[in-house]
């Protein structure tokens, strides 16, 4: 008897929206890579219109997907944004994002998750507490148990260092201005700081600044692919949804 193959669950378009850059690629739900990451600059001022605009333009090249996943920087709940430190909370506060990109984009679902959470889905083992740190404009945290995305902590906004918050402390401009010698001695600060106060088992470091990491890290400190933020997508995907 002839049976019909069974057929592939079609691509995610992941989108991973950044402070500096916009990323989008497809990929499965098992997170590999199905296509060639696309990537414009962030327009800045930034605007609810303004971003959807420029994603719709950044995925155009895209077929085939079913399904859309995008990583924010900012809290996020119910598909709606609830900060955007890069792009102004004033004018993004209870955007629904994910629904705007799913009208937007032929109406295929979407969900919405912070853009540190979903890399941290393609990063993590899945067994006891691990930890993801983004260093990319800002700094980003994760925090999963046993592989299930704990409540989203704003730690980026907390102050690290004086008045100082991690933002301001591993951040892009803070880079730019102590220089990668003494970023770097700040990134070992916060890495002890973050180990004292969750006791994680496991930590990832990613984002666009990761590979300027030259200290000695722990041996439970991993570094991740920048691509991890995207690969995250498909996972999204596959498992129960909260936010």
């Amino acid at each position: 008897m002839n049976r019909k193959a069974k057929s592939s669950p079609r691509p995610v378009l992941a989108i991973d929206i950044g402070g500096t850059g916009l990323k989008a690629a497809l990929v499965s739900l098992d997170g590999q890579m199905l296509s060639e990451r696309q990537r414009i600059a962030t327009p800045y001022p930034c605007p609810p219109p303004i971003l959807v605009g420029a994603l719709v333009e950044l995925v155009r090249p895209l077929k085939g997907y079913g399904r859309i996943a995008i990583g924010f920087p900012g809290v996020v709940r119910d598909g709606r944004v609830l900060t955007a430190p890069h792009y102004g909370t004033d004018v993004w506060h209870d955007f629904p994002l994910a629904r705007a990109l799913s009208d937007a984009l032929g109406h295929r679902p979407a969900r919405l998750i912070n853009d540190a959470e979903m890399q941290g889905l393609a990063a993590i083992s899945g067994s006891g507490l691990e930890l993801v740190l983004t260093l990319g404009t800002g700094a980003g945290t994760a925090l999963f148990r046993d592989g299930e995305l704990m409540p989203h902590m704003e730690l980026a906004h907390h102050p690290v260092h004086k008045s100082k918050t991690y933002n301001d402390y591993v951040g892009k401009e803070a880079l730019k201005r102590s220089g990668k010698k003494a970023w770097n001695k700040h990134v070992e600060k916060v890495i002890a700081i973050l180990s004292a106060l969750l006791n994680y088992d496991r930590l990832y470091i990613g984002g666009g600044n990761a590979h300027k990491i030259s200290c000695k890290l722990p041996a439970n400190v991993t570094l991740v692919t920048n691509d991890a933020g995207l690969e995250g997508g498909g996972f999204l995907w596959r498992q129960s949804h909260r936010s």
